[in-house]
C-alpha cells in the first residue's frame, strides 16, 4: 500500500532563487522519480532501456542502481503490452511511471492509451481510478526523420480522460513529475529532447537550472508567466519557451516588450492566465512545435477570442506546417518554430 499522502498540498510552486544548486532537466527528471520511490513502495518504472541503460534520454538513469529490477523493468519492444501491463497494476493500486520511448510509438498502443487508461475511471462511474503516468520523449532538430520527431500533446490533449504536462525547465521537470506520480489520474509527461540538457545533444542554457533538493510539486494546469512584458503576448511550451525567451531579450533593446507564458501543461489549460496577458498586451502571438491545424495554438487564441475577441488587436501562430517532419536538416529547420520565424511573428504583431 501507498506509504506517501496523495492529498497532500503543493508546495515551493514558485522558482527557486538563482542560489540553489543546479540539475539538468534529465537529473531533475531522475531525482523526482527516485523521491517518490522512496516514499511510496506501489511507484515502479518500466519501459524499453529503462534499467542499465537509464533511458535513451536519460530520464531513467542510476534508478536501477537503488531500486533493482524489481522496481525499474526493461521490457520487450511491445509498448501495447507493457503499458497494458501498467494500466492492470494502476488499477490494482500500484503508481506505474511507463515510459514511451518516442511519442511517435503511440499509434501501436493508442487502444491501451486511449480506450483504457484514460477512459476506465469514466467508465466505471468513478469508482476505479488508474494513477499512472506515461512519459514520453517529443521533438524534432534532431535530423531523426518523420517517426521520430513528432511532439503530439495536441492529439493527447484532444482525447479526453488524461492530464498533459510538457515541462520547458529542470525546476518545472521534477515539480510536474512529482506531482504526476502522486495524481490519482492518468497524466501523460511530455519531454522534448532539447531541454534535457544532455551532452550528445544541442546544450540549451536554461536545460541546466535551479532546482530544490527537497521534494515540491508544480501545479498541474496552472501555467506561468516565465517574462513580463507589455506589447505582445507570446504563448508557447517546452523548447519554444527557451526559443520565445531568447527573443524576448534581443527585442528588448530595441524597445519590445514581450510577455511569455508557459503553459507548463495543455490538460487542464490555464486559460486564465492567457487571457489575463492578453487583456495587457492586446496583441497574441502562439508558437507550437506541434501540427498547426485543429491543434494548441488554436485552442489559445479561441480561449481569448471566446472570452472577449476584441482584446485581439493582432493575433498569429508559428507551428509546424501539416507535413511530415522532413529529414533532411535544412527541412527541417524550415518547418519548426525556429527563434527566426517567432522574430517575425513578434515584429509582425507590433508593427502591423
Amino acid at each position: 500500500m501507498s506509504t506517501t499522502d496523495h492529498a497532500a498540498p503543493a508546495a515551493l510552486a514558485v522558482e527557486p532563487d538563482a542560489g540553489r544548486r543546479k540539475l539538468s532537466t534529465a537529473k531533475a527528471i531522475q531525482e523526482a522519480i527516485a523521491q517518490q520511490m522512496r516514499a511510496d513502495s506501489s511507484v515502479f518504472v518500466m519501459g524499453e532501456d529503462v534499467g542499465p541503460y537509464g533511458g535513451i534520454f536519460s530520464s531513467t538513469t542510476g534508478l536501477i542502481d537503488e531500486f533493482g529490477s524489481g522496481r525499474v523493468l526493461d521490457t520487450p519492444i511491445s509498448e501495447t503490452a507493457f503499458i497494458g501491463l501498467g494500466i492492470g497494476a494502476a488499477v490494482e493500486g500500484m503508481r506505474p511511471i511507463v515510459e514511451l520511448m518516442f511519442v511517435d510509438f503511440f499509434g501501436v498502443c493508442m487502444d491501451q492509451i486511449y480506450n483504457h487508461m484514460a477512459k476506465i475511471h469514466y467508465e466505471s462511474g468513478g469508482n476505479v481510478r488508474v494513477p499512472m503516468v506515461l512519459m514520453t520523449a517529443t521533438g524534432g532538430g534532431y535530423s531523426d526523420g518523420a517517426q521520430h520527431s513528432e511532439n503530439l500533446w495536441g492529439t493527447f490533449a484532444h482525447l479526453p480522460g488524461m492530464k498533459v504536462v510538457v515541462p520547458s525547465t529542470p525546476y518545472d521537470a521534477k515539480g510536474l513529475m512529482t506531482a504526476a506520480i502522486r495524481s490519482d489520474d492518468p497524466v501523460v509527461f511530455m519531454f522534448h529532447k532539447g531541454i534535457m540538457g544532455l551532452g550528445w545533444m544541442k546544450k540549451n542554457r536554461r536545460s541546466i537550472g535551479a532546482v530544490p533538493e527537497e521534494p515540491y510539486e508544480v501545479p498541474i494546469g496552472k501555467a506561468h508567466v516565465t517574462r513580463e512584458g507589455t506589447d505582445v503576448t507570446v504563448v508557447t511550451v517546452s523548447l519554444s519557451v527557451h526559443h520565445a525567451l531568447d527573443v524576448a531579450e534581443k527585442l528588448e533593446g530595441e524597445g519590445v516588450s514581450v510577455e511569455v507564458i508557459d503553459l507548463r501543461s495543455l490538460v487542464p489549460l490555464d486559460r486564465e492566465a492567457i487571457v489575463t496577458s492578453v487583456s495587457k498586451t492586446g496583441r497574441l502571438v502562439v508558437v507550437d512545435e506541434d501540427y498547426q491545424s485543429f491543434g494548441m495554438t488554436a485552442e489559445v487564441i479561441a480561449s481569448v477570442a471566446e472570452r472577449n475577441p476584441s482584446l485581439l488587436k493582432h493575433v498569429s501562430r508559428v507551428a509546424v506546417p501539416d507535413v511530415p517532419i522532413p529529414y533532411a536538416r535544412e527541412l527541417e529547420y524550415a518547418v519548426l518554430p525556429t527563434p527566426a520565424r517567432i522574430e517575425a511573428a513578434i515584429r509582425e504583431a507590433v508593427t502591423g
